[in-house]
């Protein structure tokens, strides 16, 4: 399976507000200490790590929110890693991002209809109302959602939403970062189910940001699993779960509980 980004050495550094000086600049803090990874085409990779260990940082940096400070960042074969704005315009609509919290991401302004449109008119598609409805029928929403605003929407709704605005430029990657955090049980469960769907429908390859272990088993085929800044494994689901090579890994499963029922008991 060939890959679709190719990371190699990557390091990120950022302002460190909390020791900025009262005159001058702050400090630079190194988020990211030279990963290297590949997401191969059609794999739902899992980025997974503690509080710090720069996965939010890592998925803004692979669609370019964050300009990396070295390294490189390869996406279909072509470097981005310092690629100015308008050089990136082109190809932003090919990788796409779902946000956590879906109702500071989409304008309240706006209705729903809008907010999906917005993006494929920036872009110059054609037939924009012909797709906000073909979006909307993807996520499982129905189509007169189109003229509601977000505020009257549930979380799971807003969520799709998300989604759909994301899928509506027919991307090849789409970067999910804790996008059922902040969702009940029941919301989490048709929205992993929806995206599970929309990986086989479409072809899409997908990196997901969580700490919910569970979450990452149930729908990732890989997973890349960070510490302070670092790759510390990165390997298949199954694998991983079975036999952690990483300290760190371990410590992380026997943290968290997970759905492995006593099969004795039984």
């Amino acid at each position: 399976m060939s890959a679709l980004y190719e990371v190699a050495e990557l390091r990120l550094s950022l302002a460190d507000m909390t020791k900025k000086p009262l005159f001058g600049a702050a400090p630079r803090l190194e988020i990211l200490k030279g990963m290297s990874f590949t997401i191969p085409k059609g794999a739902v990779m899992g980025i997974v790590g503690g509080s710090g260990s720069g996965k939010s940082t890592l998925g803004r940096a692979l669609v370019r929110l964050l300009e990396p400070s070295a390294g490189v960042i390869r996406f279909g074969g072509t470097d981005i890693t310092h690629l100015s704005e308008a050089e990136l315009r082109p190809l932003r609509r090919r990788f796409q991002m779902i946000f956590q919290d879906p109702m500071s991401s989409l304008n309240p302004r706006h209705t729903v209809g809008t907010i999906i449109a917005e993006p494929m008119r920036l872009h110059g598609f054609d037939d924009v109302a012909g797709r906000v409805g073909r979006a909307l029928d993807h996520v499982g929403l129905p189509r007169g959602f189109a003229g509601r605003y977000p505020h009257e929407l549930s979380g799971g709704q807003r969520q799709r939403v998300g989604i759909a605005r994301a899928i509506a430029l027919e991307p090849e990657f789409i970067l999910a970062d804790e996008i059922v955090s902040g969702l009940d049980v029941s919301s989490q469960a048709q929205v992993l189910n929806l995206l599970e769907g929309l990986v086989r429908e479409l072809g899409l390859t997908l990196a997901f940001i969580s700490h919910d272990l569970s979450v990452i088993r149930r729908l990732c085929s890989r997973v890349l699993v960070l510490h302070h800044g670092l790759v510390v494994e990165d390997r298949e689901t199954a694998a991983l779960f079975a036999a952690p090579q990483a300290a760190y890994t371990r410590e992380l499963l026997e943290a968290i509980p997970l759905p492995d029922p006593d099969q004795v008991w039984a």
